[in-house]
């Protein structure tokens, strides 16, 4: 491009190679320069302008050594004097790259209601002279489910966008699997460390299905034969071998589950009884709603959403449910309803369309 714009006006040099590569060379220097002074920064931005922080260093005497640029600022910034969600949101804003809205949509909370705790967790920094620096070896075991959320949630961002026009974001996908990585190298043997690299591989297995030429394919409705193999049979070596599972541990199982030749809807189930028995946060109440109209009938599945409805109801994920669940009833018209309110509080344009095309059949059954 800066070729286009020069030679037109001042003619072609006599080495064009030549000069092609010495200006790509300089422009490689400065994006790298950019990039490394950008990963040092960012801790700063957490805090007010005002505040005379240091960015983050290099790890000194005592300290864990990260070699990964992102991983190391993720640990320093899961800490522990911030309440869980609130340091776990901070992360994915300002280490993690999110925007609010994404952050939010994640949290299932209303992005004014996210910005307001993003807010108050800055200030807290602020006030209490928190000091960002790479955690003690020590202390990383109680930095670590903080990490794991963010990482998790980074995936969760690229597998469903909340924004745009794409299915899926690669990129922040193939962010949180190699995060995920290094994470199972610097924390050898932890059950839940390789449950959520293989509940991410499991489900970015996927990725290429869950898209078509009609946009946002289900996994129901998928072609198998597109699903990358190597990542499952990655997968399934990593999942935990017995005793209790975790929260990722059940969440990996559920997934293999769904990657079996046959759907054991009974055993899916029981795996998210479970977990909403561990960790009863409304996505996981939502899909065990799911499961178990699956098993037991689309009224049982109905009758659970009702709860439901002041924590989910900004977003599109309980209408979609509903809808798909009421149309499995055979209440077409209900069904439109919800989808069209599905639709409304979809911000992704795939999605959008999608739920626009699940109303029209509604709409043709009543």
């Amino acid at each position: 491009m800066a070729a286009l714009s020069r030679w037109e006006g001042g003619g072609v040099p006599a080495s064009p190679a030549a000069w092609l590569l010495t200006v790509a060379r300089g422009r490689a220097r400065d994006r790298m320069r950019r990039d490394a002074t950008l990963a040092r920064k960012l801790p700063l931005l957490i805090v007010d302008e005002e505040e005379d922080v240091e960015p983050i260093p290099d790890a000194g005497p005592g300290e864990a050594e990260i070699d990964d640029e992102r991983l190391r600022m993720i640990f320093t910034a899961c800490h522990p004097a911030l309440a869980p969600a609130a340091r776990v949101a901070l992360t994915l804003r300002y280490a993690g790259g999110l925007a609010t809205v994404e952050i939010a949509r994640l949290f299932a909370v209303a992005e004014p209601a996210m910005a307001a705790r993003l807010t108050r967790a800055k200030r807290k920094i602020a006030e209490a002279g928190i000091p960002y620096r790479v955690p003690p070896a020590a202390d990383l075991p109680a930095r670590l489910a903080g990490v794991l959320a963010v990482i998790y949630l980074v995936f969760t961002e690229g597998y469903a966008p909340t924004r745009g026009d794409r299915v899926v974001r690669d990129e922040l996908c193939a962010e949180a699997i190699r995060l995920g990585r290094l994470l199972r190298a610097l924390v050898p043997e932890d059950d839940e460390v390789d449950a959520l690299l293989a509940l991410m591989l499991l489900t970015h297995a996927r990725s290429a299905a869950r898209g078509g030429t009609g946009g946002l394919v289900l996994l129901a409705d998928q072609d198998r034969g597109r699903w990358d193999r190597e990542l499952l049979v990655e997968s399934l070596a990593l999942l935990p071998a017995g005793g209790p599972l975790g929260p990722y541990g059940l969440q990996a199982r559920i997934a293999a589950e769904h990657a079996a030749a046959r759907t054991d809807w009974q055993a899916i189930a029981a795996l998210y009884e479970q977990l909403v028995a561990l960790r009863p946060t409304p996505a996981a109440r939502l899909n065990r709603a799911v499961a178990i109209a699956e098993v037991e009938g689309p009224e049982a599945g109905l009758a659970l959403l009702d709860d439901l409805e002041p924590a989910l109801g900004a977003g599109h994920a309980l209408h979609t449910a509903r809808a798909e669940l009421l149309l499995r009833a055979g209440d077409a018209a209900a069904a439109a309803d919800a989808f069209e309110r599905a639709a409304a509080r979809a911000g992704n344009a795939a999605v959008r369309r999608h739920l626009r095309r699940r109303r029209a059949l509604a709409v043709d059954r009543r």
